[in-house]
């Protein structure tokens, strides 16, 4: 039978292609059952590769079945047919992805960004207090709602986190996600803590929610890499954002693992807990943002361009905002001078659809 006749057996009216790759695809559908649209992701395992189906999908499919969390897709219905076909029955995002929500509109305003990245924050916290690391957070896995509440999805890549005998977690090895959100330590190939990845991502994540383009330019990676180890994080100086939001996107972006924030420090920023936010602003401006230095080669215009093309673009000005601080897990509210600045430019890294990597 096809797919639509699969379907149509188990109560559900195929509708429109969402997404097709090389052995998946997912489609919409009406369920008889549940009165409204849903997502369908259909899997061909005689397409699949090995090591997809003897890791990767029976994973996903054991971390599916666990999950319950507001800000996570839900997942209604897992079945298989006798040719080999997986269908992962799940919640439709019916305001698209995240990634084109920002293409589309451009960068989101601080309280929008900070509803929706507590949102994602919380999941977070859900999937890394039961040992689950997603290990592909990434904007086109962000799902919106009718109501613009984020949904994380596609588990494809994460796992359950293994413990040693002293109930340490074991470090992963394999690489998995997309180069413009993978932390520094993945992209050289060093073995990483799964959940200290997850971090980095939501860093870039934000970054994109606030900026409306990359941190970084993906289409370098050796130079990317340099940057990033550097502890640089540029910020556009059109965005005018606030030392608070620019301080958690900068501890999340810490090549330093050991000094990387955990989620629950994020998740009791000064920025995410918008009544602390006046009392930590006073300290950032005072040791921070009251630097003002020109950086060589500031006036240099970037080659890619960050910013929706309908957004007029800032006027150059060669001095530049630093930024110092520095990560500190003694106090999860304190920002001191930091060895590494970040920096306000005019443009950065394009918007762009990630390619996935293994």
């Amino acid at each position: 039978m096809d797919d639509a006749a699969v379907l149509k057996r188990r109560g559900y009216i195929m509708g429109i292609n969402l997404g097709e790759g090389s052995y998946a695809k997912v489609k919409s559908a009406y369920s008889e059952r549940l009165k409204f649209n849903v997502a369908v992701k259909i899997i061909d395992r005689k397409k699949a590769p090995t090591d997809f189906l003897e890791k990767f999908l029976p994973r996903e499919i054991e971390i599916l079945a666990m999950l319950n969390h507001r800000s996570i897709v839900k997942t209604y219905e897992i079945f298989e047919t006798s040719d080999g076909k997986v269908y992962i029955v799940m919640e439709l995002g019916v305001q698209g992805d995240l990634l084109e929500f920002i293409k589309t509109r451009g960068a989101l305003q601080e309280d929008d960004a900070r509803k929706k990245f507590h949102q994602l924050s919380s999941a977070i916290k859900y999937c890394h207090d039961m040992d689950i690391v997603h290990r592909d957070l990434k904007c086109e896995n962000l799902l919106l709602d009718k109501d613009f509440n984020i949904k994380l999805s596609d588990f494809g890549f994460s796992k359950r986190c293994l413990r040693d005998d002293s109930g340490r977690l074991m470090l992963s090895k394999t690489f998995c996600g997309s180069a413009a959100y993978a932390a520094p330590e993945v992209l050289q190939g060093i073995p990483y803590q799964p959940k200290v990845y997850d971090i980095w991502s939501l860093g870039v994540i934000l970054y994109i929610m606030v900026c409306g383009s990359m941190p970084y330019d993906d289409s370098n990676i050796k130079k990317m890499l340099r940057i990033q180890k550097e502890h640089r994080v540029n910020f556009p100086r059109s965005k005018h954002l606030t030392g608070e939001c620019k301080d958690l996107i900068y501890r999340m972006l810490q090549p330093d693992v050991n000094r990387r924030l955990h989620i629950d420090e994020i998740l009791s920023h000064c920025w995410v807990q918008p009544k602390a936010r006046g009392l930590s602003s006073a300290a950032i401006n005072k040791e921070g943002e009251s630097s003002r230095t020109p950086e060589p080669g500031s006036d240099k215009k970037s080659a890619t361009k960050l910013e929706p093309q309908e957004e007029a673009r800032p006027e150059t000005n060669p001095e530049e905002e630093v930024l110092q601080m520095q990560v500190s897990r003694q106090s999860e509210a304190t920002v001191v001078a930091s060895e590494q600045p970040s920096r306000e430019t005019e443009e950065g890294a394009p918007l762009q659809s990630s390619e996935t990597h293994t």
